[in-house]
């Protein structure tokens, strides 16, 4: 399994770590420099771990686990009203992007009311294009247990709630994280802040969770190294939208127009294939962008079978190299 790491040091020296994560079969994923100071994000095998810490130490710099790194997680709220909690909304997506997620803060169109709260079949499209779900509810426990819980009664992706009363479980979810309540002000207490630590970890957990089971039949590359080349396409080296590449466990989305894009991102040679043949590319539901699910070892060796190709290059693959 792959890990996402943080190396917080300094840039001298920094070019033998870049070496050292290649050579073992790892990615750098982003480089954040301030004067002499760096962040580095680098995806590595779980088992040369020790190696990359080992070089972190000789340059004297820290490394440090991002468990929800490499993903990208919706923040929902009923709508983005007053009266939905706006500040614990923005506390937690905050908070999950200090554990390397990419987030999004998301209001329903008619997500208000009790009966009359609803989610749409676009809105819910487009959540399922997220790595997990957190939404934020109220403060009575019955509209959550009774009305509420139709709002993502029909999400694919594993649903984390917060809310305010005391409850243990709901239907369709992963995890419930009580003691969430409406309030005027940012999360700024120091029970506040435990509380959005447990959200994080609820967070990560059920991430981790997902993380196991694509492992299990793992993905034919990982989704940075195709965003390696990705990143050299000159409309994204041109964009000016925060993030243009974003990974996912399973994939990426790339912020250019699948339209305009389509056929060069499908041409992208990816160890003497086309990325059209080794992923699933689609138009996003988030406007202008583009998504990318890269397909199973086993399922691009049944493409190439149907195929009349020999998949013996199947082992050139990303997880091959370790």
């Amino acid at each position: 399994m792959f890990k996402v790491l943080l190396f917080d040091g300094g840039v001298y020296r920094v070019n033998e770590l870049y070496e050292l994560v290649e050579d073992l079969g790892g990615f750098i994923i982003q480089k954040t420099q301030s004067h002499t100071s760096i962040l580095v994000t680098l995806v590595i095998p779980e088992e040369v771990r020790e190696e990359v810490e080992k070089k972190s130490i000789e340059l004297g710099a820290k490394l440090v686990d991002i468990p929800l790194g490499g993903t990208e997680i919706a923040v929902v709220a009923p709508t983005l009203g007053r009266h939905h909690m706006p500040h614990p909304v923005c506390d937690i997506a905050e908070h999950l992007r200090r554990y390397g997620a990419i987030t999004v803060v998301m209001g329903l169109a008619r997500g208000k009311g009790r009966r009359s709260a609803q989610i749409s079949a676009v809105e819910k499209a487009l959540i399922n294009e997220y790595d997990a779900a957190v939404f934020v509810l109220g403060n009575f426990e019955d509209c959550i247990r009774n009305e509420k819980v139709r709002l993502f009664e029909d999400i694919d992706v594993p649903v984390v709630v917060a809310c305010g009363p005391e409850i243990k479980d709901l239907p369709n979810c992963k995890a419930v994280v009580s003691g969430v309540r409406r309030r005027v002000d940012r999360m700024r207490r120091a029970e506040e802040i435990a509380k959005l630590e447990e959200i994080a970890k609820e967070v990560s957990r059920v991430v981790e969770e997902r993380r196991k089971i694509i492992d299990e039949d793992p993905l034919f590359v990982h989704p940075a190294e195709i965003k390696q080349r990705i990143d050299e396409l000159p409309p994204v080296q041109k964009s000016l939208r925060p993030a243009p590449v974003v990974l996912h466990l399973d994939g990426l989305r790339v912020k250019i127009p699948y339209c305009e894009w389509k056929t060069e991102l499908e041409s992208m040679n990816v160890y003497g294939r086309k990325l059209g043949e080794i992923a699933q590319l689609t138009d996003s539901k988030l406007d202008g962008s583009t998504l990318i699910k890269i397909f199973t070892t086993s399922k691009v060796a049944s493409l190439s079978l149907k195929r009349g190709r020999e998949p013996s290059d199947l082992q050139t693959n990303a997880f091959a190299k370790v």
